[in-house]
């Protein structure tokens, strides 16, 4: 039974590819509660489940078994236009690479969600200004992909995540691409929104994200090997980072 005050839950969920002998289980029978407003890192060798993982309760996969539930909706068996509608609204989604529209300048990047989810151009415009001088990029609003910097594609990334107030911020390693100076910048906004409430749960093989987190999960062969409350919050943490290296 779903319980109503957890953001996300997944329940006896499996993922397989292949069959027979060259059956793969990317995910093995894991069952998770994400309570709201808290940050949550998953970590484990490549291979191991953890972006499938991510990928099935946001929506982007269905599983071969069990549940996955969104603020107490049950979405794995979700028609795909329902699923659409709903991972536009519940759901935000930041990736390693970025996957901005090269086309499109920053602005009109993160304008992009809301009018895809019938919001009016000028709610969308709003909107998107809102968040690039929230997050530092009002002099870069007019500026398409490739004359910003990675960091600043990345905070852009994060912006169009946010463009619909998502319930929850998913995130597949999204400092994979980065430096040390900008791997630090995109975990201060990830701070800066869990402070407001958000709920995040970011994928990575990298320490220092893992280590500003609330709970860590580790795994392995498809399943949660450890589950570790992180003691306190992330105040402090960040500049302990700063200074490490690549």
């Amino acid at each position: 039974m779903n319980d109503i005050g957890a953001v996300l839950q997944a329940r006896d969920l499996y993922k397989e590819h292949g069959q027979g002998q060259s059956l793969v289980r990317a995910v093995d029978g894991v069952d998770l509660d994400v309570p709201a407003g808290q940050m949550l890192a998953v970590m484990g060798p490549s291979g191991c489940g953890k972006s499938t993982l991510l990928h099935l309760m946001g929506g982007l996969e269905r599983p071969t078994d069990g549940e996955v539930w969104v603020a107490g909706r049950r979405i794995d068996t979700l028609n795909e236009r329902a699923l659409a509608r709903l991972r536009r609204r519940a759901v935000g989604f930041v990736f390693q690479a970025f996957h901005l529209v090269e086309e499109l300048s920053a602005a009109e990047n993160v304008e992009l969600p809301v009018l895809l989810a019938g919001g009016s151009p000028r709610a969308a415009r709003r909107r998107a200004a809102f968040l690039l001088e929230r997050f530092g990029l009002a002099d870069r609003a007019r500026h398409l992909p490739w004359q910003l910097s990675g960091g600043q594609r990345q905070r852009v990334a994060i912006a169009r995540a946010m463009a619909n107030e998502p319930l929850v911020l998913v995130a597949d390693e999204p400092t994979g691409n980065l430096d040390t100076a900008a791997t630090l910048d995109v975990l201060r906004l990830f701070e800066d929104l869990r402070t407001a409430g958000q709920t995040l749960v970011i994928v990575t093989h990298d320490e220092r994200v893992a280590a500003t987190a609330d709970r860590l999960i580790s795994m392995r062969d498809g399943m949660f090997v450890d589950d570790t409350q992180l003691a306190g919050r992330t105040t402090g943490r960040l500049d302990g980072l700063i200074g490490l290296e690549d």
